[in-house]
């Protein structure tokens, strides 16, 4: 099973330091996911992160949290696309 990790800040103000401390939160659960490992910080007030434990694509293709085209939008998941090939 992947880990996840994040930091919200639902008032909008900065979180001090947020991507450092999503960066100790995934070292902390990378025995959940040892095959990768992201950060990404959405703006000041929201960071993810996640470690993945590789199943059925074992490429990078697969490497979280994953942004949308504009990198407005970010998602971190634990879970399998089975019909991924349809």
């Amino acid at each position: 099973m992947c880990g996840i990790a994040g930091l919200i800040r639902f008032d909008g103000s900065a979180a001090l330091d947020g991507r450092a401390i999503v960066a100790n939160m995934v070292r902390n659960v990378r025995h959940r996911g040892p095959d990768d490992d992201g950060v990404q910080q959405l703006d000041d007030a929201t960071v993810f992160g996640h470690t993945r434990l590789s199943i059925i694509d074992l490429s990078s293709a697969g490497h979280q949290p994953m942004l949308s085209p504009d990198q407005m939008l970010a998602v971190t998941y634990n879970g399998e696309i089975y019909n991924f090939a349809d």
